[in-house]
Parts: structure tokens; sequence; C-alpha cells
């Protein structure tokens, strides 16, 4: 069996044929960049009729069409938010892509509840019944599986950990990000290194630009590399964070394995050990002790091997 699988981002759209051994048959990407609710719908109609007449030609059988998509996915009524795309505040995506191929079922669901999927069938917590993947990348988001089932919620936004309180004081800010997003997603990395910048006039290192609105995650990353002692700074208070977070997850999941994807690991995978240092200060210890934590295995091809498993799954 073959499914259609379209990992859908804020920038482009990667879709595949993969068939139910994990192997890519097929690959195609289109970047979607400033396309608006309706046109990105139809770029996503025309890569299920592309990669659909492409399986025909080769006498690969079509089971299902797995959609991941960067935003909220409301099972009750097949529409979708994503807040990078302008038009899908509630968008009928489910409808308008089954019409394509009516024989054939649509499955969607958020990137994140894809990631989980991707790494417990193929990746590094294959075969795992409770497993959360933390996507770090312009915003924070968990993917997040209990006993073999993606936790969704009464409406399913479960998982937008972006929002966990680390700090005592609340900031007006944390209204638009959350607290954890604002100060350890790839755009808070930036954020982070701005306030600390301005705060400090002496400072004449790497990060100093001319215009600090042009700092981003991958310059502070390059500056730490160098030893830049305020990117030092930026990076250890990251880290902090990522650990307080793993350890309220383990502590109230209880889960075997923990996965850190998305951009910014990447870069950041380097720290995994110190994240779990810092998380053995904060966590349950006997959760704390059963628990792997480890950067994804398979990149940037998580969201993309989920939709595929979304497809294979049975209702």
């Amino acid at each position: 069996m073959t499914v259609i699988a379209i990992d859908l981002g804020g920038t482009k759209s990667s879709a595949a044929l993969i068939s139910s051994e994990g192997v890519i048959l097929i690959r195609e990407k289109v970047e979607i960049i400033r396309k608006s609710g309706t046109f990105v719908s139809e770029i996503l109609q025309k890569q299920i009729q592309k990669l659909y007449s492409l399986a025909q030609r080769d006498n690969h059988k079509i089971s299902a069409i797995g959609v991941s998509v960067p935003g909220i996915y409301y099972s009750a009524t097949g529409h979708v938010w994503a807040p990078n795309i302008s038009g899908w505040k509630d968008y009928p995506l489910q409808e308008e892509l089954q019409k394509i191929l009516p024989e054939i079922p649509v499955k969607i669901d958020s990137d994140r509840a894809a990631y989980i999927l991707g790494e417990t069938w193929l990746g590094s917590a294959r075969g795992c019944q409770n497993a959360i993947f933390m996507a770090v990348g312009t915003g924070i988001g968990a993917g997040i599986m209990v006993d073999g089932k993606i936790l969704r919620g009464h409406s399913d936004i479960a998982g937008a950990v972006g929002w966990m309180a680390l700090t005592p004081h609340f900031r007006t800010e944390f209204t638009r990000f959350g607290c954890f997003e604002y100060h350890a997603s790839g755009d808070g990395l930036a954020r982070v290194a701005r306030d600390y910048i301005n705060d400090s006039p002496n400072y004449y290192g790497l990060l100093r630009n001319p215009i600090p609105e042009n700092i981003n995650s991958y310059d502070v990353f390059e500056a730490f590399s160098a030893n830049d002692n305020l990117a030092e700074q930026v990076i250890d208070q990251a880290i902090k964070m990522w650990g307080m977070a793993t350890a309220n997850l383990i502590s109230i999941f209880n889960p075997e394995m923990i996965i850190f994807g998305g951009g910014v690991f990447g870069p950041a995978a380097q720290f995994i050990d110190k994240i779990r240092l810092e998380s053995e200060k904060w966590a349950q210890p006997i959760s704390m002790k059963q628990v792997r934590i480890a950067a994804s295995s398979l990149g940037s091809d998580a969201g993309l091997f989920g939709a595929a498993r979304l497809g294979f799954l049975t209702d």
C-alpha cells in the first residue's frame, strides 16, 4: 500500500508518495511564500492530482491521503487554523481536498501531531506508546502521544506548550507568544539577544548589529560557536527553559521518550545532555530516570513521515 503525504509549512508544501514500509517513492516541494488560503489549497490539490497520476503510472495503489498543517485541525468540522497562512482562520480544507479524489480518504492533523506520529513510526521514538515531540522553530509546540493515541484536548489545541509559564513575572508580550515561546523559540532567541543588547550599551560583540531587528537565531548560534559572551547568556537561558519545560512534561505525562526537533534542533541538538541535566533538577525523580531525551532522527522529514503514518492509521 502507498499513501500521498503532504507536510504543509509556513513557506513550502512538501509532498510525497510513501510506501507502508516508510520508503519515499516520489517527492516534490512547492514554495507557498506570500500565498493566501485559497491559493494554498489549490497548490495542495495540484500536488495530490500529480502524485496520484504518477502512482497510477507506476502501479501504486493509493489507500489514503495524509496532510500535516502548521496550526490546528478541528476534527469535528474538518476545518483548519494556520496563523502563517492568510485566510486560514477557519478554513474548510478537508472538504476541499476530499473533492479531488472522493473515493480516497483524506486525513488531516496538526504538524505537532504529525511529528510524533513520524518519530514513533520510523524515528528516534520508534515503537513508543507514550512519547512527546517538542517542536522548536519559529514557535514552540508539542505533539503528545499517550497510550499510543494523540492527545488532542477539548478543542484539538492540546500541545500548545509555547504558553507554558516558566517565569514568575508576567509580561504583556506573553499574551501573543506565551512565556516559553517568547524566550526559547527560534524567534525567541533573537528577541532575548536584542533585549540583552539594549541593556548592555558597552557590548561590542558579534551580535552588535546596526539594525537589531535583523538578528536571527542563526546569528545567535554562530556567535555562540565563536564564544561570544552575550550569545552564551542567551543560549544558557534557553537551555534552562528547555530543561524546565521538559521536566514539567515528564512529571505530567511520564513519557518513555521526549524528542526535540524543528529548525532550532538543528544547531541546538548539541545541548541535549545539558537539557537533561537541567530537567533532572525539576522533574519527578522516578519518571526522570525512566525517560529518554534525544534529538529527532527524521529532521525536516518528520512531518512528512507523520502525514504518511496518519494516512496508514485506521480510525
